[in-house]
C-alpha cells in the first residue's frame, strides 16, 4: 500500500484554531506540492483529510473538488495512529491514501510504520512524506519527501 502523509501549509495564527486559515506563505508551499502530486501521485488516491479550515485549503490545491475528500474529525482532535492505520486499512488496501493532517498525528503515523525511529519525526509545515508499505518486514519505508519551504517574502 502506498500512504502519503501531508502536513498542512503555513497558517495564521487565531482563535479558534480550528477555524484558521492559510497564510500567503501557506498557499504557495501547499500549490508547490500539489503540482509536484499532480505529476506523481498514484492513480486511484483515497484523500483522507482533518475538517480544519488549514487542512480543507491544503488538500483543496491538489483536489479542488471537496467531495473527493472524506473528512474525518479524530484527525483534528483525538485519534490515534492505530486507529487512522485502521480507518485505512493499512496495509491491506489496494488503493493508495492521501491523509492532509497536523503534527504530532503524522509524525507518530510514520513512527509506527517505519519501525525504527526513536522518536515521532516532525513534519515540517506543508511537507509531504510517502511510504510504502513493505508487508516482509511488517513495516513501511520512506519513498520520498517533498519539502513545502518557499522563501518568505522580503
Amino acid at each position: 500500500m502506498e500512504l502519503l502523509l501531508w502536513r498542512h501549509a503555513d497558517a495564521l495564527h487565531g482563535v479558534p484554531d480550528i477555524g484558521r486559515e492559510l497564510s500567503t506563505r501557506g498557499w504557495r508551499q501547499a500549490r508547490k506540492v500539489a503540482a509536484w502530486l499532480d505529476e506523481h501521485a498514484p492513480a486511484g488516491l483515497r484523500l483522507l483529510v482533518s475538517p480544519a479550515v488549514r487542512t480543507r485549503q491544503t488538500a483543496a490545491c491538489f483536489r479542488a473538488d471537496e467531495s473527493a475528500m472524506r473528512f474525518h474529525a479524530p484527525l483534528f482532535d483525538g485519534a490515534t495512529p492505530g486507529e487512522i492505520l485502521a480507518l485505512l486499512d493499512w496495509p491491506r488496501a489496494s488503493t493508495p491514501a492521501l491523509v492532509v493532517g497536523h503534527q504530532p498525528l503524522l509524525g507518530e503515523i510514520a513512527a509506527c510504520l517505519l519501525g525504527d525511529a526513536p522518536f515521532p519525526p516532525s513534519f515540517r509545515k506543508g511537507a509531504l512524506w510517502w511510504l510504502r508499505s513493505e508487508p516482509e518486514q511488517g513495516r513501511a519505508r520512506l519513498a520520498r519527501v517533498v519539502e513545502a519551504d518557499v522563501p518568505p517574502l522580503p
